[in-house]
């Protein structure tokens, strides 16, 4: 937990940020009510980056999306591509999220990613090292939404 991360994605959801996950996986788990934000999944938006610059959907999804992004709320859970995208820009400035959660699973750069992510001044929920994934992105989202519905009842 960097950076307040709690209290930024509270205020995103105060201002219905658009929620944005890396796979329809974590969408479906999200809490859809007790909030008024859109939640859009990454993959599936910018195919085409995907196969002419030959990246992986998810990062293609970032770069495609990259003007919606700033003042957003982003869940990765799966994919450290997505992540690792998502840092360029952040680095870059050309992206500035009001809550980072990455916490992307498995040995390919999934460690990497969200030490990275640590090292940006950034609101943000990681784990540390292999572990993570869907349900650890899911379950922290939704306590920030459960939060946000119960402040706001």
């Amino acid at each position: 937990f960097l950076h307040q991360p709690v209290q930024a994605g509270l205020q995103a959801l105060n201002r219905r940020a658009p929620i944005f996950v890396d796979i329809k996986m974590v969408e479906a788990g999200v809490v859809k009510t007790g909030h008024k934000s859109r939640i859009e999944t990454i993959i599936g938006n910018g195919d085409d980056l995907a196969v002419a610059h030959g990246i992986t959907r998810t990062s293609a999804g970032i770069l495609a999306l990259k003007e919606k992004l700033s003042g957003s709320i982003i869940a990765i859970g799966n994919a450290p591509s997505a992540l690792l995208a998502l840092c360029d820009l952040m680095e870059s400035g050309d992206v500035s999220p009001e809550l980072v959660i990455g916490v992307p699973v498995g040995f390919v750069n999934a460690a990497e990613s969200k030490e990275r992510l640590r090292k940006i001044d950034v609101p943000s929920i990681s784990t540390v090292g292999t572990r993570g994934g869907t349900p650890i992105a899911v379950a922290a989202l939704n306590e920030i939404i459960n939060t946000y519905a119960r402040a706001n009842r």
